[in-house]
């Protein structure tokens, strides 16, 4: 493991699964189920349906957020935490 690369901590959520998940099945707000905000892939999901495929483009926006997001705010945001059941990776998390 890289040393530069701080492991996954408390709920052992990983950057990089979570951000490939996002880029390649972000239409189905896989990463978000994977991070645990259900209602938010369910939510994906809709927008998905709703648009006939073009909501895949928020999943991929997603996916690039969380993978260039420093470790250290990942951690903090999806491994020291659980995620509020409505959160989307650009919304500041609620204390």
């Amino acid at each position: 493991m890289d040393p530069q690369v701080s492991p996954p901590v408390g709920r052992g959520k990983d950057k990089m699964v979570s951000g490939l998940l996002g880029i390649f099945l972000g239409g189905l707000g896989v990463h978000q189920f994977y991070l645990g905000s259900t209602m938010t892939g369910v939510i994906e999901i809709g927008v998905t349906v709703v648009t006939c495929g073009f909501g895949w483009i928020l999943g991929l926006v997603e996916g690039i957020m969380i993978l260039v997001m420093p470790d250290a705010e990942f951690n903090a945001r999806y491994n020291q935490r659980t995620p509020a059941s409505v959160e989307f990776v650009f919304m500041k998390p609620k204390s």
